[in-house]
């Protein structure tokens, strides 16, 4: 099906109802001729981590939202969820929604990232709480990852959010805590913390690459949107933001 702005492609995108990262950064990240449909996942939980857990289990109906219109794949931006289910009921969330189209979790993104960089020791930048931090760590050390540091940021408190009032310097500053780490590459956790500036600054730390959970998720996307290689050298010209550099810095007015 040819689509009037889509002719490399049209995916789906689910995002936390009020995630204020994801459509920004995909914006900034998504290639010339490529388009994407946004659904909310929705929970009316009142606890983070039970919301989180709410978005796994409402997904069949989340994806319904997308009704019959032609995506070639489908991206969950939301890593919290993953931590918290664990990789047996994301594999099989995965494997059941991607019937229709490859379904793509941020947090497995991120392991095809490490995949592809040959990293199996890692650093983690978090902007969570100290108990989704820990669930984190759990995961990636289930996928077979080794964490040899965790370095945290402090959020705002008072804010509506606090992952989404962080600033790029926040994420930028935590990257030096990360010097003398010796490892293999480094995660800004959490599609809700704003990162891209971050990279663009320093886009590696004592030569271990730095990725972030969009980024990830958007190069696996596009991958299997344009049945692409996701490979080492792809996801090294998304890191150097090749492709994507003039766009940030006509949208910020760099």
């Amino acid at each position: 099906m040819s689509l009037a702005y889509t002719r490399n492609g049209l995916f789906g995108v689910l995002t936390p109802q009020a995630n204020t990262t994801v459509e920004p950064e995909f914006s900034l990240l998504l290639p010339p001729a490529t388009a994407m449909l946004t659904a909310r996942l929705v929970s009316t939980k009142p606890n983070l981590n039970d919301r989180l857990r709410d978005y796994v289990a409402g997904l069949d109906a989340t994806c319904a939202q997308f009704a019959n219109a032609p995506l070639g794949a489908i991206a969950f931006a939301c890593t919290g969820s993953s931590y918290l289910v664990g990789p047996a009921a994301e594999d099989e969330a995965v494997a059941r929604l991607s019937t229709r189209a490859p379904f793509i979790t941020a947090g497995r993104a991120v392991c095809d990232a490490f995949a592809a960089l040959s990293a199996k020791r890692i650093g983690l930048v978090s902007p969570y709480p100290p108990d989704l931090t820990e669930a984190s760590e759990s995961y990636w050390t289930a996928r077979g990852f080794e964490v040899a540091r965790v370095v945290a940021i402090a959020t705002p408190g008072a804010a509506f959010h606090p992952i989404y009032a962080l600033a790029e310097a926040d994420a930028g500053a935590a990257l030096d805590a990360m010097r003398g780490a010796g490892v293999e590459a480094i995660i800004l956790l959490g599609t809700g913390m704003p990162s891209l500036g971050a990279m663009l600054a320093q886009p590696e730390v004592d030569g271990a690459p730095v990725i972030s959970c969009n980024l990830a998720l958007m190069w696996r996307a596009i991958a299997a949107l344009q049945n692409e290689a996701a490979d080492g050298a792809s996801l090294k010209r998304w890191i150097s933001g090749a492709d994507w550099r003039g766009r940030y810095a006509e949208r910020l007015g760099f």
